[in-house]
């Protein structure tokens, strides 16, 4: 496989993933396996949730086409490859960034990230499987980034404190 259809392959199953994200989003876990995915939507005191399961199934089916796509480095290496990309982003952004499961990152001036953060404070209003919207993990409506360009980004206290004394 040519470097520019590898990478072709790789963009693809990225951008695509945010479509499975959703769908599934929307209508599985929101629907038969909500049963899973309701311990993202109420506070806990558990470091895991019932919806980690899902970073299993996800990891497992790009671990596999890594592994089968590796010894021709065909389009399932890419694919998985795709898929990987795609889950560490989504690790950084919905897990560490918006849900702070990690301390590293707790806000961001970024105007995409603060939209990205509003629209999925939208999302976990409700804790119940309906009357929830914004399912995506990247996209954002545009109504939650023009939102997010007129609100200010939030002052940094410690910076603040920090340069006054």
């Amino acid at each position: 496989m040519t470097t520019l259809a590898a990478v072709t392959v790789t963009t693809a199953t990225f951008l695509g993933m945010e479509f499975v994200a959703w769908f599934m989003h929307r209508f599985v876990l929101h629907g038969a396996l909500w049963f899973l995915h309701r311990s993202h939507h109420v506070r806990h005191p558990h470091h895991f949730e019932r919806n980690d399961f899902f970073f299993l199934f996800y990891g497992a089916l790009s671990m596999l086409c890594i592994i089968y796509g590796a010894p021709g480095k065909d389009w399932r290496f890419w694919v998985g490859i795709g898929i990987a990309a795609y889950g560490s982003v989504y690790f950084f952004v919905h897990d560490v960034l918006i849900h702070g499961r990690l301390r590293f990152w707790r806000k961001s001036g970024n105007t995409y990230l603060r939209a990205l953060n509003m629209a999925h404070k939208m999302h976990h209003k409700t804790t119940s499987r309906d009357g929830s919207e914004e399912f995506g993990m990247l996209w954002v409506s545009p109504r939650y980034f023009w939102l997010a360009l007129r609100r200010p980004a939030p002052k940094d206290r410690r910076r603040l404190s920090s340069s006054n004394s």
